[in-house]
């Protein structure tokens, strides 16, 4: 269904093999996020299983992460962006968006969405655009849920 993706820009790579993510960095970053604070290991492993996901290393370490939450055909939600502090600024977090978009799998989705109160310039500089339509986009948010678990 999925195929392994590598990009490579000098000392740094984006690659779409899970088997190459760091769990515990990635599970520690999103445990401290505003968007999934408090998330447990188990949970984290299970988005990632269930995902394809795009992770960012520096001389093969990683330093941020992707995650596209997709049915493979027509949808996918773009998540759990981010780059380390000590990489921002640097046009990492820009390059990990377009090679996600350079994807076969993104490249055949009729709709991705992307739900985010951060770094709007970063998306709309990759073709984001914020839907600002009254009751076109709906949700449920549940935001102490990692907490009762």
């Amino acid at each position: 269904m999925e195929q392994n993706m590598q990009w490579q820009r000098g000392v740094f790579h984006i690659s779409t093999d899970k088997s190459e993510l760091d769990l515990v960095f990635t599970h520690a970053f999103l445990t401290t996020s505003s968007w999934a604070k408090g998330i447990s290991s188990a949970t984290v492993c299970l988005s990632i299983e269930n995902s394809l996901c795009f992770g960012l290393y520096h001389s093969h370490q990683q330093i941020g992460f992707a995650r596209l939450v997709t049915d493979y055909a027509t949808f996918g939600y773009l998540c759990d962006v981010f780059v380390t502090p000590e990489f921002e600024r640097q046009g990492l977090a820009r390059w990990l968006m377009e090679c996600s978009l350079e994807h076969p799998v993104l490249q055949r989705l009729r709709r991705i969405m992307l739900v985010t109160n951060s770094a709007p310039w970063l998306y709309q500089k990759v073709g984001y655009q914020p839907i600002n339509e009254e009751n076109f986009a709906w949700h449920i948010v549940r935001p102490d849920i990692y907490q009762r678990q």
